[in-house]
């Protein structure tokens, strides 16, 4: 492979890091926006932000400028005390979430598995001895035991049980199923869904499903709780992809574009559940940090002051739009979908081979449940980094699917 600093094989073996990653052959030391720079000084368009983490691109300098004065003033106490950059960014989640309260953690999983924990208590309380959250279909939650419980991709999931029980799974976007299993499972508390099904290839259900998903929620007396891990923080086209729908959820996780790469993230509640957790019931040494926070804070501020949240549905929408058009004649393209700056595009056949044909042409993408391109590009990309994915993808695509068997 022409361009590229070493051989994957090489890498396996000599590192002495577990090789949970099948990793492509590069490795980056440098970035700025939407560029990533290789160890040999190659270019490359990163369309995927670090799997939607770096919303504002590489480097952004309010960021590293937030990170930098934070560092040299307190970088931890630990959560046996107040922490001011802690309040102030519980404060602006909020207010732009129209929820009430915020557990802060270090990442997506850990988010949900406080989710989880709400569920569960707040079952407890209803004196259900074993209270059940409903999961969905090709979801993905993280992980931990936890998460891998309420996850509902069997390929993740195998090798690791017994799991947790108690999520039972329905098809993602079917109204009727849920309607189903509540006349069946009466010890459901919550249900827990993505707004859009990132891992399972974008997946972007009916306009009306969350409102139906609140609806029935409320009629239950069950909690609504949604994984906004990988649409929030502006990538939907709203703060969060909820807003879209016009609804409140009882309980909201957040992480990845939540401090553009420094690891934080937020379980948010309103109402009953933000009551359920009191001291001693949860807890993290490092969630919430003050340097993670004030990476967050930097986020919030930029994406506010550039108004990144609308531009993400539009320059969506228009990536969309092209990719569609360019790719209309492809008999091999089964559907280009998504919402904001979250494109899938799937094919008839296995396309893993993209994703290192696309390393190869200096862009950055991943391929999701075998069939789909995934694309998430950071929010600060321009109108001609946007036609440079279109104009180098599409090519692409025509290329693999004229020679690849199905």
């Amino acid at each position: 492979m022409t361009g590229l600093p070493f051989t994957l094989s090489a890498m396996e073996t000599t590192s002495h890091i577990m090789p949970t990653y099948a990793r492509l052959p590069v490795s980056f030391e440098r970035g700025e926006g939407v560029w990533l720079w290789d160890n040999q000084g190659n270019r490359y368009l990163d369309a995927l932000s670090g799997i939607a983490v770096c919303g504002l691109g590489h480097c952004h300098p309010a960021v590293r400028e937030a990170i930098c004065a934070q560092a040299g003033r307190l970088i931890h106490t630990s959560n046996l005390y107040g922490i001011e950059r802690q309040e102030e960014l519980a404060a602006d989640l909020a207010r732009l979430s129209g929820l009430d309260k915020v557990f802060f953690c270090n990442s997506g999983t850990e988010a949900n598995e406080a989710a989880i924990k709400i569920a569960r208590r707040f079952g407890h309380q209803q004196q259900i001895e074993f209270p059940e959250i409903v999961v969905m279909e090709n979801s993905f939650h993280g992980r931990t035991l936890g998460a891998l419980s309420a996850t509902g991709n069997d390929r993740v999931r195998e090798g690791f049980g017994p799991l947790l029980e108690g999520f039972p799974r329905i098809p993602f976007d079917n109204i009727d199923a849920l309607e189903e299993i509540a006349a069946s499972h009466p010890n459901i508390v919550a249900v827990f869904v993505e707004p859009v099904q990132g891992e399972a290839g974008i997946r972007v259900p009916k306009p009306d499903y969350l409102p139906r998903l609140r609806e029935i929620c409320d009629r239950n007396r069950w909690l609504l709780m949604l994984d906004e891990i990988q649409t929030g923080i502006g990538r939907s086209g709203k703060f969060l992809a909820y807003q879209l729908a016009d609804i409140l959820p009882d309980v909201c996780t957040l992480a990845k574009a939540l401090g553009n790469g420094l690891p934080i993230g937020a379980c948010m509640a309103r109402g009953k559940a933000a009551e359920v957790l009191s001291a001693g019931t949860h807890g993290s040494t490092f969630g919430g940090n003050p340097l993670a926070c004030a990476a967050a804070i930097a986020v919030i501020q930029t994406l506010e002051q550039q108004n990144l949240s609308a531009r993400a549905g539009v320059l969506g929408g228009n990536l969309r739009s092209e990719f569609s058009r360019r790719l209309n004649s492809n008999p091999a393209v089964v559907d280009v979908r998504g919402l904001g700056l979250m494109i899938g595009i799937e094919l008839d056949r296995a396309c893993g081979d993209l994703a290192n044909e696309a390393l190869q042409e200096k862009i950055l993408i991943s391929v999701q449940a075998d069939k789909s391109i995934r694309l998430l590009p950071p929010l600060i990309m321009d109108e001609e980094q946007a036609g440079r994915i279109v104009s180098t993808l599409c090519p692409l695509i025509d290329r693999f699917t004229a020679s690849a068997r199905r």
